[in-house]
């Protein structure tokens, strides 16, 4: 992307959102760090259109979020996170934890993250330098002039 094409030039939220913040995008990271790396993979677990998926592939590999590499015959490509995906994990843990607590009635079933041991994930929460927790109402954004 360029300067004048950000939302907000100056704001990492904002340049996060132009960059993975559609639904798809941020669906095909949770994907490929559940393991899937082909096409067909993501367009199985996903349902998406495939202009769309492809769309979506090729602007992750743009942008430097997802690695393409050809397979042998050279008609199909492995998709694979690169270290900034392997960065979102923390992001896409916090959107899972939100919704576990406020997109799902009481008692409703969906689907948990546990660690190797099959335990619970522990809930994210930001923290000072001293290791006292943070809010908005504790924060303060620092803008540029």
């Amino acid at each position: 992307m360029t300067r004048g094409s950000w939302t907000d030039p100056t704001c990492p939220v904002a340049r996060t959102i132009d960059l993975v913040g559609d639904r798809w995008s941020l669906l095909i990271v949770r994907d490929a760090m559940d393991g899937a790396a082909a096409f067909t993979e993501f367009q199985q677990r996903l349902g998406i259109a495939r202009n769309i998926l492809a769309d979506r592939l090729r602007r992750l590999v743009d942008h430097g979020i997802l690695a393409s590499t050809p397979t042998p015959g050279g008609k199909r490509h492995i998709y694979e996170l690169t270290e900034a995906g392997r960065d979102l994990f923390t992001t896409i843990v916090a959107l899972r934890q939100w919704g576990e607590r406020h997109a799902f009635s009481e008692g409703e079933p969906h689907s948990t993250l546990r660690d190797l041991d099959g335990g619970p994930v522990a809930r994210l929460r930001p923290e000072s330098r001293t290791g006292k927790p943070l809010a908005a109402a504790t924060t303060r954004v620092h803008k540029v002039d």
